[in-house]
């Protein structure tokens, strides 16, 4: 899995309006990020999967949301797994192991909050 990153200045956002779509670009045999807000107690990112790519299991110490603005995605939270399609969201908790797979080209939003 090839992963990329999208480094721009998130302060660069501010009272802009702008779509998700337009923040980042699909790479071919990668997963792309965004961060768009980032603070000590939580971010916020935009992540572009490319067919089958994802991110292996790990867990972190913030709660977690994800959103699929498209696509469809399959997550793995604590061995259980989940399909999430467009529109929908998953919450995870702070510590639980969690996985990552996208089914077709997929776009989320990762909201993680310091609890």
């Amino acid at each position: 899995m090839g992963e990329g990153s999208k480094r721009t200045n998130a302060k660069a956002l501010v009272g802009r309006v702008v779509k998700w779509k337009d923040l980042l670009d699909y790479q071919e045999g990668a997963v792309v990020s965004r961060a768009v807000m980032d603070a000590e107690k939580g971010s916020v990112t935009l992540f572009a999967f490319d067919e089958r790519e994802g991110l292996s299991e790990h867990t972190a110490p913030f709660d977690a949301l994800v959103h699929l603005l498209e696509g469809e995605m399959v997550v793995f939270l604590s061995g259980k797994a989940h399909r999430v399609g467009r529109g929908e969201m998953l919450i995870m908790p702070a510590n639980e192991p969690h996985a990552l797979r996208a089914m077709k080209p997929s776009k989320m939003v990762l909201v993680m909050i310091r609890s």
